[in-house]
């Protein structure tokens, strides 16, 4: 690969073509960045001040709050830079930084939110015997392991994204850099990248969810089983936030990563990355704590004694 094949930056045309709608977009974005700050870090400083909650679903769910803060850090901000400016720019070596980062974000969440699957899978089909499966060690190498993962598989991605030859091409048509639009601009044969796309989205895509999908089988399973009505919806209820992220955040990115380049269509992928990258880290915190009786009674907690100390 020779030099003048590498551009010196990449012009981020994101959503130049609405440009009467700038500053509403800009305000649009702001405002949830600023609600996924405040929702997730809420939920990792109630987990953290409550020992009522340091149990492996809430460890499993500051781990999963922490994700939604940095990988929705590593775009949204940048977008906000250039909803302002004229000039919509970002270095080479800065698009090799935000790829790097957000698709280790990405993909740890895939692993994670297999392992949160399969802590409500023990807590509802092996209830006698969740302290001893789910034991701290567990859960520190689920989440290590997810971790590590999203790392290895962001280190191969961006490699052979950043391997190929540009010609000099520059004009990304989206917000940020992710691989489908880089392969779209790229001048070289993309055969290779799509291949390890492909393979190791079935890896670290397909099968964290065929294993999600399996668990709530033996999941819903155990719940009908449970002869009380009150008992059913209390079960189910310990589930439903999760399984409700699982099929926002699988949807979007299986869809955005896991299929030929030849299907892309940058207009379309936009909406979808924005639903997956920006809409559900925000909305992840509402749903838990919505639909989490835990939470709200730590809250109370900590507000009640918060007052008295005062």
């Amino acid at each position: 690969m020779v030099n003048e094949t590498v551009p010196t930056e990449f012009l981020i045309l994101g959503f130049s073509s609405l440009q009467n709608l700038q500053m509403l977009i800009f305000a649009i974005f702001l405002l949830t960045y600023i609600c996924t700050l405040v929702g997730n870090l809420s939920i990792i400083t109630i987990a953290c001040l409550d020992p009522h909650l340091h149990t492996p679903m809430y460890f499993f769910l500051g781990n999963l709050s922490f994700l939604d803060i940095c990988y929705t850090t590593t775009n949204v901000p940048q977008m906000l830079v250039h909803l302002l400016s004229d000039r919509k720019s970002i270095s080479y070596a800065g698009c090799v930084i935000q790829l790097y980062f957000f698709l280790t974000f990405v993909g740890t969440e895939c692993i994670l939110l297999a392992a949160m699957a399969y802590d409500r899978f023990v807590a509802i089909c092996h209830p006698l015997h969740y302290t001893v499966m789910m034991r701290k060690e567990l859960c520190l190498q689920l989440a290590g392991t997810s971790w590590a993962t999203g790392f290895l598989n962001s280190a191969l991605h961006t490699y052979f994204t950043f391997h190929l030859p540009f010609c000099g091409a520059n004009k990304l048509n989206y917000f940020f850099c992710d691989i489908p639009p880089l392969l779209l601009l790229s001048c070289g044969d993309t055969t290779l990248n799509e291949i390890i796309l492909l393979l190791i989205g079935v890896f670290i895509g397909w099968t964290p969810f065929v294993c999600i999908v399996l668990s709530y089988v033996y999941i819903i399973s155990t719940i009908l089983k449970i002869s009380s009505s009150e008992g059913r919806l209390k079960a189910f209820s310990t589930c439903a936030s999760h399984l409700t992220i699982v099929l926002m955040y699988y949807g979007s990115s299986i869809f955005t990563y896991v299929r030929p380049i030849s299907t892309y269509s940058l207009d379309n992928d936009r909406l979808i990355s924005v639903l997956y990258s920006i809409v559900t880290p925000m909305l992840n915190p509402l749903i838990y704590t919505l639909r989490n009786k835990d939470i709200k009674e730590s809250l109370k907690r900590i507000l009640t004694k918060k007052l008295y100390s005062e």
